[in-house]
């Protein structure tokens, strides 16, 4: 099932179907960024997946939506679909939230807001080393309630990290409830510029528009973050923007009409 012919809606039918087999919630989070993550892995970085050392790295942050990854490393070939569907079975060793030694993972993920610190390493790493290799951490909007996610984004600029890639997957919905709710940063682009990265907001669902923000020139010496306009939920009616669907599982009827949804969805 590798290879490029194959986009964000691809990958929430597989978020369904794997969900469903393994009884397992984080669903809406996880459909929230397909369309990010299919443009990342199928269309901009890469050697994920391989021991390269120019290899460029990708951090999901929000590591409890690691099954849209999980997905994705399949339609890579870098998972087998026999290995995908064991998730969150005993013994697998695809969790609830990336590991390493799952191919294409870097880093294990699930503290919320240590990613950008890691992946600021990883880029000074490289820069530090004349290497031409990117970094891209995709965090939530909910990470940016963390102080140590803003320690990283001083520390890139401050190291002006050009070859580091933040994208903020603004679904407007955490744990508890709406993040503006939780704490409000009010215009994250603004609040990400002010620290002195290039700032750019986007359709986090429009595939080529994704694209373009994150290959387009970028200032010299600048990292650059995409705060990405996102549904938790998106493509299942009965999922868009409910909270519960943070948590819930699918049973069997709710999952035939999901995908009846998303097959149908333009």
């Amino acid at each position: 099932m590798s290879g490029p012919g194959w986009s964000g809606r691809d990958l929430r039918r597989q978020v369904i179907e794997v969900s469903l087999k393994a009884g397992v919630g984080h669903i809406g989070s996880a459909l929230s960024i397909c369309d990010i993550v299919a443009v990342l892995l199928r269309d901009q970085l890469q050697g994920i997946g391989t021991g390269d050392p120019l290899r460029d790295r990708f951090i999901l942050s929000k590591g409890h939506a690691s099954l849209a990854l999980y997905c994705a490393l399949e339609r890579l070939g870098l998972l087998s679909r026999e290995l995908l569907d064991t998730f969150c079975t005993d013994g697998s060793t695809l969790g609830v939230h990336p590991e390493v030694g799952v191919p294409g993972v870097e880093f294990t993920t699930g503290s919320l807001g240590m990613g950008l610190s890691v992946g600021a390493g990883l880029a000074l790493s490289s820069s530090l080393k004349g290497l031409p290799n990117r970094t891209c951490v995709l965090v939530s909007d909910a990470e940016c309630n963390e102080g140590s996610l803003w320690e990283a984004v001083m520390f890139a600029a401050h190291h002006r990290l050009s070859g580091l890639t933040a994208i903020v997957d603004l679904n407007g919905l955490q744990a508890l409830g709406p993040t503006r709710e939780i704490l409000d940063l009010g215009t994250l682009v603004e609040c990400w510029r002010s620290f002195g990265w290039d700032a750019r907001s986007v359709d986090g669902h429009d595939e080529t528009a994704l694209g373009e923000a994150y290959s387009a020139p970028r200032p010299e010496g600048r990292p650059r973050v995409l705060v990405a306009r996102t549904v938790l939920g998106k493509g299942v009616s009965f999922m868009e923007n409910r909270q519960e669907w943070h948590y819930y599982p699918v049973n069997a009827e709710q999952a035939r009409q999901a995908l009846s949804e998303i097959e149908r969805a333009p």
